[in-house]
């Protein structure tokens, strides 16, 4: 039975700007098992390229199209709901990348939507406008509503969360968002590797975005406690991963087997 991976980042196969032993053999064996797979992440700034050439300098036999981020996730559900839309962007160059790419022209005003993303380009009159937007009428979008992000010092910054819900506070209205735990941006990678949703590994290391949103649209999930999750902090959750590993080096050739051939026989039961 076919079968891939999706794969959350930080916390996954590093941490901050440390490498997670056991995470370039774990990605050595997918490639040489010919197993599709591709990193997952919440973090608009960047663009594939970008995060693949950072993974690639830490040892990562990777290219930008092994690499969905958020920002693609928002630009892909923009494109579906009105093509050709406009935009007033907070966020930084991932973001208007994928934005620019399917269509969507960046403006100052007047816009469909107003775009929340990580990065430091708001300010006090960027904000302001917004606003303002959002009550005269454009649907606030964020990439994510994670409230904050690890730093590569090891530190902790607002995330594009907190961003949106500054402007949730000051117009009234709420924020969608196209990026984890939504199922959209779960359906929309796992397209792209291929793959149905029966032979779809998700590998996380955070319950409330990478297992939340796994366990919704029905792939197989792994949390591994090499982040920021303790095998306690599972027994708070309504809602449990499949397998839990310490992390991905635990992942071997016997493992895959075994994950392909319970995935087989849960296809045959259905």
């Amino acid at each position: 039975m076919k079968i891939g991976f999706l794969i959350d980042m930080d916390g996954v196969v590093y941490r901050g700007s440390e490498l997670i032993p056991g995470a370039i053999e774990f990605i050595d064996l997918l490639r040489k098992q010919d197993i599709p797979f591709m990193f997952m992440t919440n973090n608009s700034q960047r663009t594939p390229m970008d995060i693949a050439t950072r993974l690639q300098r830490m040892g990562f036999p990777v290219d930008q199209n092994h690499v969905f981020t958020s920002a693609q996730a928002t630009a892909s559900y923009l494109a579906l709901q009105k093509p050709n839309a406009t935009a007033y962007v907070i966020g930084e160059g991932g973001l208007l990348t994928a934005l620019d790419k399917v269509g969507i022209a960046i403006v100052d005003h007047n816009p469909d939507y107003v775009v929340v993303g990580e990065g430091r380009t708001g300010s006090a009159e960027v904000f302001d406008k917004a606003v303002q937007m959002v009550i005269d009428g454009a649907r606030l979008i964020a990439t994510n509503m994670d409230p904050n992000c690890p730093t590569q010092n090891g530190g902790i910054r607002p995330g594009c969360g907190a961003f949106a819900k500054l402007i949730e506070e000051g117009s009234g209205f709420k924020a969608f968002s196209p990026g984890k735990p939504n199922p959209f941006m779960f359906r929309a990678a796992r397209k792209r590797l291929g793959l149905t949703t029966g032979e779809t590994i998700m590998i996380g290391d955070t319950m409330e975005t990478d297992i939340l949103g796994g366990n919704q649209i029905g792939f197989r999930t792994i949390l591994v406690l090499s982040g920021g999750t303790k095998s306690t902090d599972i027994q708070k959750f309504a809602y449990s991963p499949d397998v839990v590993l310490d992390s991905v080096a635990d992942i071997t050739v016997d493992f895959v087997r075994r994950q392909r051939e319970i995935m087989k026989l849960r296809a045959d039961l259905e």
